[in-house]
């Protein structure tokens, strides 16, 4: 008579169709994407990427993720494998799992023991000072 329920239907759905730039988008594990990915939000990887991924946040790359393909984003956390090229605005960090095989561009790399890395390193911001030091 009141349709009270139908209006709270309503309204979850036009928040679900809100945009929300933080968002965590996820290749699940046995998921295979052929193709380039832009994403304004996070992203996890813990399936198989063959292409490139820009990310304005950070590229997670879990234990069971591949990647084969360029990687631009602005942090990073790979603890699977990647071959391609990577550019990361601000911080790389390799845990012992991960395997890299290419060229890196990074602001600053944290690499754990165990960790392979195949490849170029350029640091963008590395002769600048720390902030609050002069």
């Amino acid at each position: 008579m009141f349709n009270f329920k139908q209006q709270k239907s309503e309204n979850k759905m036009a928040k679900n169709n809100d945009y929300d730039a933080k968002s965590v988008n996820t290749i699940g594990v046995g998921t295979v994407v052929k193709g380039d990915i832009t994403s304004d939000g996070d992203f996890r990887i813990v399936g198989k990427l063959i292409g490139t991924i820009q990310s304005k946040g950070k590229v997670v790359i879990g234990k069971s993720g591949f990647v084969e393909g360029d990687v631009f984003c602005k942090n990073a956390d790979i603890s699977g494998i990647v071959k391609g090229s990577m550019k990361v605005d601000e911080l790389l960090s390799l845990t012992s799992s991960s395997s890299i095989e290419g060229q890196v561009t990074v602001g600053r790399i944290s690499i754990e023991a165990g960790a392979n890395f195949s490849g170029q390193c350029n640091m963008t911001n590395a002769n600048a000072q720390p902030k609050g030091k002069k």
